[in-house]
């Protein structure tokens, strides 16, 4: 081989050491960085969904779900109007969550208690404790699966003993009424202290009010939509009627608090929320009573909101300036829940 063709040879086998080196640094650099990325990635998915949480949620995503709110306050201003639609495109509303109905309730046991209204010792129907009224069921159950609404497997659902209960629970529960807050969210924090005074109103007292009807679309979080006809009575009428007292600086409370009769649905509201044209006091269903499995004798029907804030079976109402508790905020949905 001449001397100009070994060069040659040499100065390839060079070139292929150097490129070969090259590449194993590159692997190299290449491992360590995928490596440092997939554990970056772990660190993350580990900090997101097993780090510290609010409400179920990490606090990422439930400042995402509180930038939302407050985009949609702005461009909307919570004042527009949901569409509505002629009666003959209405359907037979769905049965869907039965939290805080699952035993059908005597009607004639049925109270609305109020509380934070505008010197409430004037009205008549004014009482000491409106907590000591005790609502009577028929103990028949609802017509949907009861395990629809809970989230948690099977044999794992958490029992509901002196030891979880509040003191206040405690005592009603020796007094022989049922505890509050069973189901999986458990007790909530804006539930009445033993004590409350406040008004307990009838069914009448809310019929009174100028009906209303209304035919809109129940929206579910779940992905499903059905036409419904709604009547009832205007919440803002009804909050007229039974206006809330004023704060030492002469402003209104700024929330709604709604829970069920035996306190385990809970829902809170923005004031001006309950105040909008089309949140109505829902009494009927397709022209007629509103029956138990819906929410009789009474539930709230808001159409810019999605269903889980839509409280079937009202049994209290309160003015308070305290962001009210929601029981499935507490299981990582949106307090806001607009449309």
């Amino acid at each position: 081989m001449s001397t100009t063709r070994k060069q040659q040879v040499e100065e390839v086998f060079e070139d292929d050491a150097a490129v070969l080196r090259a590449s194993r640094r590159h692997t190299r650099r290449s491992f360590l960085l995928a490596a440092a990325g997939a554990a970056a990635a772990v660190g993350l998915n580990e900090w997101l969904y097993n780090g510290p949480q609010t409400d179920h949620q990490p606090p990422l995503l439930r400042k995402t779900f509180q930038a939302d709110a407050k985009l949609s306050r702005t461009l909307f201003d919570e004042r527009a109007l949901a569409p509505t639609f002629p009666v003959s495109r209405a359907e037979t509303l769905r049965v869907n969550g039965v939290i805080g109905l699952k035993e059908d309730i005597v009607p004639a046991s049925w109270r609305l208690q109020m509380v934070g209204v505008e010197k409430a010792e004037n009205y008549p129907q004014y009482v000491p404790d409106v907590t000591a009224w005790d609502y009577e069921y028929t103990r028949e159950k609802s017509d949907e699966d009861q395990g629809h609404d809970v989230k948690t497997k099977p044999g794992t659902e958490k029992k509901v003993t002196s030891a979880l209960l509040g003191r206040d629970d405690v005592l009603v529960q020796r007094a022989g009424m049922e505890p509050r807050g069973k189901e999986e969210a458990g007790k909530s924090f804006s539930t009445l202290a033993g004590g409350t005074p406040g008004l307990l109103l009838t069914l009448s007292d809310v019929t009174r009010l100028k009906k209303h009807e209304l035919v809109t679309q129940f929206k579910c979080i779940e992905g499903w939509s059905q036409i419904a006809h709604w009547s009832g009575y205007r919440m803002s009428d009804f909050i007229d009627a039974f206006p809330p007292a004023k704060k030492a600086d002469g402003s209104l409370p700024r929330y709604v608090y709604m829970e069920t009769p035996n306190g385990d649905y809970y829902v809170g509201y923005d004031l001006h929320v309950c105040r909008h044209p089309q949140t109505l006091l829902v009494t009927e269903l397709s022209g007629e009573p509103l029956a138990q499995k819906h929410g009789a004798p009474l539930r709230l029907h808001t159409p810019t909101k999605y269903g889980y804030k839509q409280i079937k079976r009202i049994g209290l109402i309160a003015y308070t300036d305290v962001k009210p508790d929601d029981y499935w905020t507490k299981l990582g949905y949106d307090w806001y829940a607009g449309l």
